[in-house]
């Protein structure tokens, strides 16, 4: 389901940025959507991990092909030959069972995240082994879908503000972060119209 939030958020983030402005009249057939299941999402960015959305979506779609299911305990049965001739490195293979293995002893829980903040959820989450604070941003941004994350560190985002904003030059994430001053408290939403303007395919996890 789309965020509830998203029209009023395109509405604010064109009055306060003619870039983006752009950019969302340009994108606006599409919009991100949560896959409601939130083992599933971290899996998916796990795979996703210094890829491109191409290669990620390549991988996934072998890994769904190959195994009856997509669940916290066929993932950790899983042969791991089987799972490297999906394309998945034997670092993958680890994270991948580390977060089967926190799922199925309940470590992680739906619930509570529902009345945490975006940091305290991103702590918790990176107790998981392969899940950094990227990953974790992912999370928050495409399965919990709040409206205010900003992934410094994600490569997209850093290219997409360095060719629109600032002539292809590189940036920092200083300069990056008092550049989305202007976007609160919609960074997630201008965050994927940024994502959207780079590749064919929209973002997903």
């Amino acid at each position: 389901m789309t965020p509830t939030y998203w029209r009023q958020a395109c509405q604010t983030l064109s009055a306060c940025d003619p870039i983006m402005q752009q950019l969302i009249e340009q994108f606006s057939d599409a919009s991100p959507v949560s896959r409601g299941c939130a083992y599933t999402t971290l899996a998916r960015s796990i795979v996703g991990q210094q890829i491109s959305v191409k290669a990620a979506e390549s991988v996934w779609q072998k890994i769904i092909g190959s195994l009856p299911e997509i669940t916290p305990h066929v993932i950790a049965a899983a042969d791991h030959d089987l799972l490297r001739s999906c394309g998945l490195s034997a670092r993958k293979i680890a994270y991948l069972q580390d977060l089967s293995q926190h799922f199925s002893e309940g470590n992680l829980s739906k619930i509570a995240w529902t009345g945490m903040e975006d940091e305290t959820i991103i702590v918790q989450l990176t107790k998981v082994k392969g899940i950094g604070r990227w990953t974790a941003e992912m999370f928050l941004i495409f399965h919990l879908q709040r409206p205010d994350v900003l992934p410094l560190d994600d490569i997209g985002l850093q290219r997409a503000i360095s060719q629109h904003y600032f002539d292809k030059q590189l940036v920092d994430k200083k300069t990056m972060h008092e550049l989305a001053r202007s976007w609160q408290p919609w960074r997630s939403v201008a965050t994927w119209y940024l994502w959207r303007s780079l590749d064919p395919l929209p973002v997903e996890y």
